[in-house]
């Protein structure tokens, strides 16, 4: 029988670890979420507007997290060796990855009008999120900087700063938005152009943040994070490419079948966008819970893998679906037992499209609480997966899950079986599902358990760097 009193020492160390990237992820959640809420109640159009662009926006973003995702387990392998070096060396050449895909994908956001009306959206449409990406389109850079640094915190559980820093750019953020969306206190009146400055301004100030915090904190002055940092150190960045490259293609394979959706929505109307883009927020929400305890648990399974703890790594792990579960259950209960009153706070009532938003919204939801569960242990599986270096496998199991499962159930029930937006998230439900269920067996029944993946952990020596 299992030591009860071990899992409740993994269940406090992983909160304690986890409840601040928890928090921290709501925070970036509620910075888009205060950006849909101002939106919804300037225009309805200027809300699509927004909606379609952050989804073209967040589809370039998830590929570059790959790097940044990719390092926090790396990290806390080498830390658990005691390879300071080897943490400066992973996360120097993340930065140098996320700095170079920055650039690479600039030009998308300069023609994203051209590519939007190709992909067969209203032209309004196009050119409301055209608009809106001239100005995030720059924000692209310091949000991948940012993001490399947050992994490099967490690898070394620095969570709490995390979290300050993400809640003071939610105020920041707020604040702006609503003073150049409606033009108060004597600024223009810039619509849906007023929210992507405000973010692209908290983009730079939380990279600012967390790089002063990392270079400036003493406790971290013997990583020298920036020490050379023009320095080249090719080895390791083909080892950050190998492993962030292909995490960048498994977060996009998910995200990928969220944002066809809204094109699909796009297809069906603009009332249908903006229902799916205030439901999206909403379920986002919930998933940013499981995001942050996936974080949370890479961390504590790169330590344990690092240490060739083969106990604890397994213990930890089991602990981590259970949080899980637990926190999806909450979501579940409030999605089917308000969601009319949750959808009425993103929306302006008065508006004359309001009630067609809400029935719709209300549907959604619906169907967002039955893939909720799911949802929330596939991300938790890929967390453990991650920290125990295994990324090429899950990135097959989620192109497989959602774009040869999902995408063809969301094209046949929405428009083959003229589903609508209902039929279009039913696909969302089943692609979950299977990734869940196929990402946990590569966990517990892979090679990652396996005697011969311990045998593959080893210090990486290396010159200083």
């Amino acid at each position: 029988m299992h030591d009860t009193s071990r899992y409740r020492g993994h269940a406090r160390a992983l909160l304690a670890l986890g409840l601040p990237l928890v928090g921290s992820q709501l925070a970036q959640m509620l910075l888009h979420v205060a950006d849909t809420i101002l939106l919804g109640r300037y225009d309805v159009t200027a809300l699509a507007s927004m909606v379609m662009g952050s989804s073209y926006f967040f589809f370039f973003f998830v590929m570059g997290t790959g790097f940044g995702n990719a390092v926090i387990g790396m990290i806390a392998t080498a830390r658990a060796q005691g390879n300071q070096t080897q943490v400066r060396r992973d996360t120097r050449m993340a930065l140098w990855l996320s700095g170079l895909y920055s650039l690479a994908v600039l030009p998308a956001f300069l023609f994203s009008e051209q590519v939007l009306l190709a992909l067969g959206q209203r032209p309004e449409l196009a050119a409301g999120a055209h608009s809106f990406l001239l100005v995030a389109g720059w924000g692209m850079a310091p949000s991948m900087f940012a993001h490399v640094l947050r992994g490099f915190l967490s690898a070394l559980e620095r969570t709490q700063i995390v979290l300050w820093v993400n809640l003071l750019s939610l105020v920041v953020n707020a604040s702006l938005a609503w003073t150049l969306i409606f033009g108060r206190l004597g600024m223009p009146e810039l619509g849906v152009r007023g929210a992507a400055t405000a973010t692209v301004t908290v983009q730079f100030l939380t990279f600012l943040g967390f790089a002063f915090y990392a270079h400036a904190l003493p406790a971290l002055r013997d990583y020298q994070l920036f020490r050379r940092f023009w320095r080249p150190d090719w080895p390791t960045f083909a080892a950050v490419a190998r492993l962030g490259l292909p995490v960048g293609l498994t977060s996009l394979a998910e995200s990928g079948l969220f944002i066809a959706a809204n094109i699909m929505m796009g297809w069906v109307g603009t009332i249908a966008v903006a229902a799916h883009g205030i439901a999206l927020q909403i379920t986002a929400i919930a998933f940013m819970v499981n995001l942050g305890l996936a974080n949370a648990v890479t961390v504590r399974i790169g330590h344990f893998f690092g240490a060739r703890d083969a106990q604890a790594l397994a213990e930890a792990a089991r602990t981590g679906v259970f949080l899980s579960i637990g926190f999806s259950a909450v979501a579940v209960s409030l999605f089917l037992a308000l969601p009319g009153p949750i959808i009425s706070l993103f929306a302006d009532m008065t508006k004359p499209e309001a009630a067609e938003i809400l029935a719709l919204g209300v549907q959604l939801l619906t169907v967002a609480a039955v893939f909720q569960v799911f949802d929330g242990l596939q991300v938790v599986a890929l967390g453990l997966l991650r920290g125990v270096h295994d990324t090429r496998a899950p990135m097959w199991i989620a192109l497989f899950s959602y774009w040869a499962v999902g995408l063809p159930v969301s094209y046949l029930a929405g428009f083959g079986l003229h589903l609508g937006g209902i039929g279009i998230w039913s696909g969302l439900v089943v692609g979950l599902v299977v990734a869940a269920g196929l990402l946990m067996r590569r966990f517990w029944r892979g090679p990652a358990l396996s005697n011969t993946a311990w045998t593959a952990v080893a210090r990486r020596p290396g010159r200083s760097a």
